[in-house]
């Protein structure tokens, strides 16, 4: 049956939509937009049933996410069971399944993007001239107060995430941007205030971790790609004077990135009355969720404690490092996997981090070699979007938190699209007349040279013979 995008509203236009809207809804919190994956999820399912075709899921990589889901329910049945353990494990196969889906809905027609660019840019417009409002003048538009001095927080209110949500879909928007914004365009140095004020946002918002992120997916790009490497470096030093410039005014939010992150590390501390405990990681909480993450896992090293089960034994007397060590969660991705899932959880993780690695030293290694490139500039900021999740050496969310997955996975569907792991061949409405040929691939960066400018190569040449004869 032949796909049309025009006439398949419920089938495409609608989930089109609601991926469009992602931007804004993460921004409401986690219900609308885990409302849309859910339903994206759902109505692709649907879709395959009808068609009776679930070759869209045949590549190595969703195989490998089954497993991981598998564990994760066995896991939670087995091992210390618990109702919302099981609800987390089960449900975690949307996230599969939308990834899928959005490549799919790629490969037919993906003037859609455009919609879901231009959203992350309104978005980001709003929460800078609301940010930029609230630091100034102690709340925002719509009188929100400050909760804590120097933790900007916009229209994310009580949830201190205003950092988190730009540094997370900062690579996105930045790689998106090759393909939506020119250097000729009127709005070009508009994009590029964006981007330098969205950095400086990130730092006065108070949010460390993000920060920190932010300056890892700058370093990645600058390191790793080709034509991006001036204008990275141009907004990540504009950023940084502008931040000079307003910690010298008001340096509450340096005090809060930097003076009391090194405070809390004891990085500077000349009375030294434990040298075992002189210098913590990122500070004293977090290095005690970590010893207390490592001891859970000591005691229960194949599955773990169970899934979200962290916060039920972080108190127990031989878990417990002092009265700093308990909390939801470990505040580490792998620390986390490693007391929750045990050795077999977390070697699904270490699996992602050495497939993202070879890669990438495929990618320098040609680079070096033969200044050929094996990802492209785009692709290069959606790794960088992945870099920062799989990061090991950084306080993280909740592994399992609806929000981050979703802000975790939006990266995803568009690499791979790029790199065509989902097979064309799969995609039988490729062959369809009703594909769209106009609209932009993000595939396709290179041009190819036509046939015609081939044949007058070649009567050139052939003049040019005769003139020497």
């Amino acid at each position: 049956m032949k796909f049309n995008p025009k006439k398949e509203i419920f089938f495409y236009q609608f989930p089109a939509i609601l991926f469009s809207l992602i931007p804004f809804f993460l921004i409401t919190g986690p219900f609308l937009s885990d409302l849309s994956i859910s339903l994206i999820s759902i109505i692709f399912l649907i879709y395959c049933v009808r068609e009776k075709n679930f070759s869209y899921f045949n590549n190595k990589y969703f195989f490998i996410f089954l497993l991981f889901w598998g564990y994760l329910i066995i896991n939670s049945l087995i091992n210390n069971f618990n109702l919302d353990s099981l609800k987390i494990s089960f449900f975690y196969f949307r996230y599969g399944v939308f990834v899928i889906a959005i490549a799919f809905l790629l490969a037919v027609d993906d003037k859609f993007v455009k919609y879901f660019f231009y959203c992350i840019f309104f978005c980001f417009i709003i929460l800078i001239i609301d940010g930029f409002f609230q630091y100034y003048f102690g709340e925002n538009v719509l009188g929100w107060k400050l909760k804590d001095i120097g933790r900007i927080s916009s229209f994310f209110g009580d949830e201190a995430i205003l950092g988190s949500y730009l540094s997370r879909l900062w690579p996105i928007f930045f790689g998106l941007s090759i393909f939506f914004i020119k250097k000729k365009d009127k709005f070009f140095l508009l994009f590029i205030l964006v981007f330098i004020l969205s950095e400086v946002l990130i730092f006065l918002s108070g949010d460390r971790a993000a920060f920190l992120l932010l300056n890892i997916s700058a370093i990645f790009i600058i390191l790793f790609s080709n034509k991006l490497i001036k204008l990275r470096l141009f907004t990540l030093f504009s950023s940084f004077i502008l931040l000079i410039i307003i910690s010298f005014i008001n340096p509450i939010a340096k005090e809060r990135v930097l003076d009391r992150t090194f405070e809390q590390m004891n990085l500077f501390n000349s009375k030294k009355i434990n040298p075992e405990e002189d210098i913590y990681i990122f500070s004293k909480q977090h290095t005690h969720h970590y010893i207390s993450a490592y001891k859970m896992y000591l005691d229960n090293k194949i599955f773990g404690v169970g899934v979200k089960n962290f916060r039920n034994f972080c108190d127990d007397p031989k878990y417990e490092k002092s009265e700093l060590s308990c909390s939801t969660h470990p505040h580490n991705t792998y620390f986390q996997l490693l007391a929750e899932t045990g050795i077999i959880g977390f070697g699904f993780l270490i699996l992602v981090l050495i497939y993202f690695c070879r890669y990438v030293l495929k990618h320098l290694s040609l680079r070096i070699k033969s200044k050929k490139f094996y990802f492209s500039d785009y692709e290069i900021c959606l790794l960088s979007g992945i870099a920062i999740y799989i990061w090991p050496f950084a306080p993280n969310g909740n592994f399992f938190n609806n929000w981050l997955s979703i802000c975790m996975i939006l990266n995803l569907p568009f690499l791979l699209r790029s790199r065509k792991i989902t097979s064309v061949d799969q995609f039988t409405f490729l062959k369809s007349k009703y594909t769209n040929k106009k609209s932009k691939k993000f595939l396709n960066t290179k041009k190819k040279p036509t046939k015609t400018k081939y044949k007058s190569r070649k009567k050139l040449k052939k003049l040019k013979k005769n003139i020497i004869k």
